[in-house]
């Protein structure tokens, strides 16, 4: 008899007594949802669990008193399908695994004893009291919920780790140009800007300000200035400027903070943006159809109507700028010349057009900022100690307890949903045409659907540590911050102060700044809109996720593959 076959038949058969009753559709066609380790899929009723390499079981029965057996390799446990009710028994499963040899001398306890109607009752899985059938088959399913060290999370939890495959491919040498673009203020109506102002690399590629001074503005970073005279900024950016990293993922299909351009075919050209139908063809990438925005707005790099002929052509209609923009670029004595080296389909420089430009700068950003190479990425691919004691705590909570995943999820870490957490609200908001005053309604203002108000895309995390402040709005500059927001986001907006946001000081717009915080209405909309539960951690546990945050950092974040340009003037 197998060792597992041994416990199955010997342990493990005589406490699988209590089972809970699922539903599965007829069809098969939807998973049925899991309680911690136990995973019940469809036409398969069996409780697994796994014990690691190198741990002592301890069985704690009668039968063989305090024995522990040592397992050499990690080892898989079913539990075969029962066919009683929840109801039936209050049967308990009693089950515990002592300390690894490697491990302190002090019993850690992996697994807690727990009653199974208990589970049953808290995930909803009951049976059906009113004796009416359900739709489609039904299969009895064992209820076990793991207590975990916090060392350790579900490995069916976790998602599989990024690789090369999970990527677009981009050409290194529009790469090449696309670096040179996006340090050159060529793009921007007023020559004074370029992409780097607002996302630079040593603040995380972001600008480390809750709200971003963009055109006319001098500096980058938290010291950037608002400029001076008539050519100082008219404006704070409505939102935060977000962190470039992993753009270039294939299952990357909405960008934004409130998902205003996403894979498309509603205008025949495979995006749904700002620009509908008037978006050029030829964009190779979500990544490349997201440069081309900036440049065209007003407060980011355009400029103000009269200034220039950029923002003079917005105005008729938006991809009029474009050519005017391409025209700029394909005349210059250096760009022109290697746009034709670069792109196989280009014979000469009056062919470059705004479609190349952008591929360039996409696959620029793609090559530059991609990011599989933090010690949580190495956790994923098999090394069990890139992570330390506190991270696996982390991680084992952000995929268990506090629920993070459910949002963050995937290998992007991002359901690329959209949500309202009601952070405070400051600044001037991205208000539509017949809003009667400043605020920002978030993903509804794109959807026109009320239940998507004041929802906001589920960001990524891979170097989240670096990317302060947080938020659509940068309302937090803490990690500690935003997570004690997530779990009750009403107590946080009650406790949130004005000198928490990165703003600096613009004395000509400090009267609006924070004037939608004082509409008593507005705020009561906002806060009614909130779709978080809250959830208490304890301050040890807050630590532990924060911890986890710095655990997704990668190895390689300070040496990238193009880098600043030298020429490069703030």
């Amino acid at each position: 008899m197998g060792l597992v076959d041994f416990f199955r038949r010997h342990f493990l058969g005589n406490f699988f007594k209590a089972d809970c009753r699922v539903r599965v559709p007829a069809d098969r066609g939807k998973r049925v949802p899991h309680i911690g380790a136990h995973k019940v899929r469809c036409g398969q009723a069996a409780a697994h669990f796994v014990i690691p390499a190198d741990t002592r079981l301890r069985t704690g029965m009668a039968l063989h008193g305090r024995a522990q057996i040592p397992f050499k390799r990690a080892l898989v446990i079913a539990g075969p399908s029962q066919t009683h009710g929840i109801d039936d028994t209050d049967q308990f499963l009693r089950f515990g695994i002592a300390r690894t040899r490697r491990g302190p001398k002090r019993r850690i306890g992996l697994v807690k004893s727990t009653r199974i109607h208990q589970i049953a009752r808290r995930f909803q899985f009951r049976r059906d009291r009113r004796g009416q059938k359900s739709e489609g088959k039904s299969y009895c399913a064992h209820g076990v919920v793991l207590s975990c060290f916090a060392s350790l999370a579900a490995a069916a939890d976790l998602p599989p780790p990024l690789t090369d495959e999970d990527f677009i491919e981009f050409d290194v040498a529009q790469a090449a140009l696309g670096q040179a673009l996006f340090y050159d203020p060529i793009l921007s109506g007023n020559r004074n800007i370029t992409c780097a102002h607002c996302h630079h690399p040593e603040f995380g590629t972001g600008d480390g300000l809750s709200l971003g001074i963009g055109e006319g503005g001098q500096g980058v970073g938290p010291d950037r200035t608002p400029g001076a005279g008539a050519d100082r900024v008219a404006k704070r950016i409505p939102r935060n400027a977000p962190g470039l990293w992993n753009l270039g993922a294939r299952d990357l299909y909405t960008m934004f903070h409130d998902g205003r351009l996403s894979l498309s075919d509603i205008y025949g050209n495979g995006f749904n943006s700002p620009a509908q139908e008037w978006l050029p063809e030829g964009l190779n990438s979500l990544l490349a159809a997201q440069a081309l925005f900036p440049l065209v707005a007003q407060f980011e790099m355009a400029g103000n109507p009269g200034e220039n002929d950029v923002i003079g052509a917005v105005h008729d209609r938006i991809d009029a700028a474009w050519p005017i923009l391409a025209k700029r670029v394909r005349t210059d004595a250096d760009y022109g010349p290697a746009f034709v080296a670069a792109f196989d389909e280009i014979d000469t420089a009056q062919q470059v057009s705004i479609v190349h430009i952008a591929n360039a700068l996409a696959a620029f950003m793609a090559l530059e900022w991609r990011s599989t190479d933090s010690p949580f990425d190495a956790y994923l691919a098999g090394d069990e100690a890139a992570l330390n004691r506190g991270e696996r705590a982390g991680m084992a909570l952000f995929y268990g307890k506090a629920a993070c995943a459910d949002c963050h999820a995937g290998s992007l870490m991002s359901d690329q949903k959209f949500h309202a957490l009601g952070l405070p609200a400051f600044g001037p908001g991205r208000t539509r045409a017949f809003d009667p005053y400043a605020r920002d309604v978030g993903r509804m203002a794109e959807s026109n659907r009320l239940r998507d108000a004041y929802a906001f895309r589920t960001p990524m995390l891979r170097n989240v540590a670096l990317t302060a402040p947080y938020g659509h709005n940068g309302a937090y500059p803490t990690l500690e911050g935003i997570i004690r927001h997530h779990l009750d986001p009403v107590a946080a907006r009650a406790a949130w102060q004005r000198q928490m946001a990165q703003l600096p000081d613009i004395a000509w717009l400090a009267a609006t700044d924070f004037i939608l915080g004082a509409d008593a209405l507005e705020m009561d909309r906002q806060e009614r809109a909130i779709a978080v539960t809250p959830m208490h951690l304890t301050d040890a546990e807050i630590a532990e996720l924060v911890a986890f945050m710095h655990a997704l950092t990668g190895a390689s974040v300070n040496t990238p593959a193009f880098g600043i340009p030298p020429d490069f003037v703030p």
